[in-house]
């Protein structure tokens, strides 16, 4: 008798621990899903934010007129004087030295740039120089 009791406490044991190991083989296999889920959502999403900080931005030491016009607040006396004030060490010139309004300026400051080469870096310190000599 201690042995038929001893024999299917046994078996009820394996087949519990049978189904533990099954439902946690299906809750792997959705947890899975779900993962592949995310990722998928995660991948559409880092897409659609590629495609939305691929903005050009427009250099102020060497854009055209026409590019610099295409700046939001920007119209054409404004591109003549941002063109007849360079080179500029740093695109808040444009707001320092009154080229822009500060309305312009801040819908603008996060698409220029400013790429000051060795030659045009010269020549605003030597301005600079000249400017603080006066002073």
């Amino acid at each position: 008798m201690k042995q038929r009791n001893i024999t299917v406490v046994l078996v009820f044991a394996v087949l519990l621990f049978c189904s533990g190991l099954s439902s946690a083989i299906d809750n792997k296999k959705t947890d899975t899903a779900v993962d592949a889920n995310q990722k998928s959502v995660k991948s559409e999403a880092d897409v659609k934010h590629k495609k939305t900080t691929k903005i050009k931005l427009v250099d102020i030491n060497s854009a055209s007129k026409s590019e610099l016009m295409k700046l939001p607040g920007v119209n054409a006396d404004q591109a003549d004087k941002i063109i007849a004030g360079r080179p500029y060490g740093s695109k808040g010139a444009l707001f320092n030295n009154i080229i822009l309004p500060v309305v312009s300026y801040e819908a603008l400051k996060h698409k220029i740039i400013c790429n000051v080469s060795k030659k045009d870096f010269d020549k605003i310190t030597a301005q600079a120089k000249n400017k603080n000599k006066k002073q």
